[in-house]
């Protein structure tokens, strides 16, 4: 459990507690090195004994903000959010500006059929939900880098789709700053791809010969790596990093205003296609902040080792497999090490909260096809999880919404293929698509990585 919360018969509550602690420090999840500052836990994106950070204390916002927050603008509801992890770090006028240039697009609240609502996060840049988590991260590895007067940082991520767009477009261009983005390859969509292999600058985008987690592990294995990490300075942008997980709270507050305004906050259900894990994760902060969420499903593809673990209480990560919602092929979730370490690893607690959900790709098929033709709405594959989740999931007088993902043109061909016909692909994504691939390949062993980056220096 957080250590601001009891435990009971009925679940969890909170612990009273002071609002809004003096200087949040962060702890490692394996709890085998001291806390650390925010400044620390940005800039070294993962902890000295592997372990992920975690803010030591999670302050509940208070009853006045929840009572008022219909009557706020996605900007204001952010920054309320943005002070209770990082207002005694960061002066208040440069977090209001970090927030401000990070939420230049909406997130809407849109209805889909009967009590199911898409939160619809592709109106960013680069169409997918990472545009929050990634733009606010670079303004604020920026600002840290700025204030140690730091050069030459070098970020890692790894993605399965759209974080490396996300954060290469976050980053690029930002003085100081060189990103290096490894990818599986021939496992991302032609458009994902062309999102982050053809910036340039200071963007280097790896075609690993491998899967995602491949890509994973050489970026963890180099953070453990003592010669590289004496000769560069080295963090990651992956959801690993808590400036690309918390700020994705902002969002989920977000939707409960806009839903509020709506008369439809009851029995309130987030459905999270899930990965990684770093989104479900901060919506479940978001929770423990006071969010009045009544509970969370986790909507798997084949990938499903989270839902294994609801249903045995044991974990057992496994080779990932390729499907058509290719941004969860995940075989073995970082995040999953914060959502144990949030409830104390106690399994039949975290099945109070949160429930599992998985789905094969003729299924992803069928529910993109049968939405479309009885509502219009055309669901992105990951996106399709989320919503079939909810019809098979959501319980009477509940109201779901599922997190739309990414813009379904990111899957053109996919989608096309389903629906018989060509969705028109935006303005946005037509740019990257004219510009021309830059890309190295490498294998899958450390060693070759390794060195390709010493080579770099």
């Amino acid at each position: 459990m957080s250590r601001n919360l009891r435990t009971s018969k009925e679940g969890i509550t909170f612990a009273p507690q002071k609002q809004y602690l003096n200087k949040m420090k962060y702890y490692s999840t394996n709890k085998q090195t001291p806390v650390v500052d925010l400044q620390t836990a940005v800039v070294k994106g993962l902890a000295a004994d592997k372990g992920l950070f975690m803010p030591e204390n999670i302050c509940p916002l208070p009853a006045s903000f929840f009572d008022n927050i219909e009557n706020l603008s996605f900007h204001e509801i952010a920054c309320e959010v943005a002070s209770a992890f990082f207002g005694e770090d960061i002066e208040k006028e440069i977090l209001v500006s970090i927030v401000k240039e990070t939420l230049n697009f909406d997130t809407p609240v849109v209805p889909v059929s009967n009590s199911i609502y898409a939160l619809e996060l592709f109106h960013g840049p680069t169409l997918a939900f990472k545009d929050v988590g990634a733009r606010f991260m670079a303004r604020l590895l920026g600002y840290f880098i700025r204030k140690q007067g730091l050069t030459d940082v070098n970020v890692l991520v790894a993605t399965s789709g759209d974080t490396g767009s996300a954060v290469a477009n976050g980053f690029l261009g930002v003085e100081g700053i060189h990103v290096y983005v490894l990818y599986p390859k021939g496992k991302v969509s032609a458009i994902q791809e062309c999102q982050f292999t053809t910036l340039g600058q200071n963007i280097t985008a790896l075609e690993i010969d491998g899967t995602f987690d491949d890509c994973q592990a050489l970026v963890k294995s180099a953070f453990m790596d003592g010669e590289l990490n004496g000769r560069m300075k080295l963090t990651s942008a992956n959801s690993i990093n808590v400036a690309r997980f918390l700020p994705q709270s902002f969002y989920y507050f977000h939707a409960y205003a806009q839903l509020k305004r709506i008369e439809k906050k009851s029995q309130l259900v987030f459905c999270v296609p899930s990965g990684n894990f770093g989104n479900l994760t901060a919506g479940l902060i978001a929770q423990q902040m006071g969010l009045p969420v009544k509970r969370f499903i986790a909507a798997n593809n084949k990938n499903d080792i989270f839902l294994q673990y609801l249903l045995t209480g044991f974990y057992k990560p496994q080779p990932s497999i390729q499907t058509l919602a290719n941004a969860m092929d995940v075989g073995d979730p970082s995040n999953f090490v914060r959502i144990l370490d949030l409830y104390h690893h106690n399994h039949e607690i975290i099945t109070q909260i949160i429930s599992g959900f998985s789905c094969d790709d003729e299924a992803i098929r069928n529910t993109v096809k049968s939405c479309y033709e009885s509502t219009g709405y055309i669901l992105d594959p990951h996106g399709a999880c989320g919503y079939l989740a909810l019809l098979e999931k959501l319980q009477p007088n509940e109201t779901g919404v599922f997190l739309e993902t990414a813009h379904p043109a990111k899957f053109k061909d996919t989608i096309d293929a389903i629906l018989q016909q060509s969705i028109e692909i935006p303005a946005k994504l037509q740019t990257f698509m004219r510009g021309t691939k830059q890309s190295l390949e490498l294998g899958k062993d450390f060693d070759g990585f390794k060195w390709f980056l010493l080579g770099e220096i």
